[in-house]
């Protein structure tokens, strides 16, 4: 069963946390669940050369939280936080909401499942060999110091007549393994000849392991007044 299903969604609720946390009636579900997207999508979509593999939403009686997982926090903050009181804004009126930002930069890119695949399609779509750009993004991956990489590219390849599937991987992929974090990303190269789809998986050790090592400094555009319980949905 590991083999077959998205990693991610495999641990959610037993290791890995909800990427949006807020409880809902059944009549206010449905809207709140597309609004959500629709944040992703937006700031995904402006800042597709951010580096961001993840967003978190969090929701209160009065305000949405966003928490934004990012290699570059620079492009996102701009100059004197201008950049980010922008996207704050234009957040809020396509929610009608109010809006709070967390900004939290991501120290090693290489260890981050999403920006690998987005690294990988954008050499693809740069019309760079497959096989090179494998077998240097394998090896960048492993000597950031994780267990074991896994890379799928399907589509025609090398600007081939008929569609294939190439696979390439080092280390250990215990995809069944609860305890292991197996950290999961997928990206479409649109190349002349058509998409190829990337997906990478990555073994970044056990979960117990990684309590005691925090991966991520925050850098919070407003610090959230008092402590604010919300449920995971």
């Amino acid at each position: 069963m590991g083999q077959k299903v998205r990693p991610t969604g495999f641990r959610i609720g037993i290791t890995e946390p909800h990427r949006s946390r807020w409880y809902a009636s059944k009549k206010e579900f449905g809207g709140l669940l597309i609004e959500d997207f629709k944040i992703r999508k937006f700031i995904k979509e402006k800042y597709q050369f951010a580096g961001i593999p993840k967003i978190e939403i969090e929701r209160t009686r009065d305000q949405v939280v966003v928490h934004l997982f990012t290699a570059r926090p620079g492009i996102i903050i701009g100059r004197k936080g201008q950049e980010v009181d922008r996207l704050k804004a234009e957040l809020e009126d396509l929610t009608g909401r109010r809006m709070e930002l967390k900004i939290n930069e991501i120290n090693n890119p290489s260890k981050s499942a999403v920006l690998v695949a987005e690294d990988i399609a954008q050499q693809l779509q740069k019309r760079g060999s497959f096989r090179r750009t494998l077998k240097r993004s394998l090896d960048q991956v492993m000597e950031s110091g994780v267990h074991g990489i896994k890379v799928e590219l399907a589509g025609r390849l090398g600007g081939a007549e008929m569609s294939r599937t190439e696979k390439a991987s080092r280390g250990s992929i215990p995809l069944s393994t609860l305890q292991r974090h197996i950290d999961y990303g997928f990206c479409a190269a649109r190349t002349a000849q058509g998409i190829i789809g990337v997906k990478v998986w990555i073994d970044l050790g056990d979960y117990a392991d990684e309590e005691n090592t925090d991966g991520t400094n925050a850098q919070t555009s407003q610090a959230p007044q008092g402590s604010k319980r919300s449920h995971k949905r």
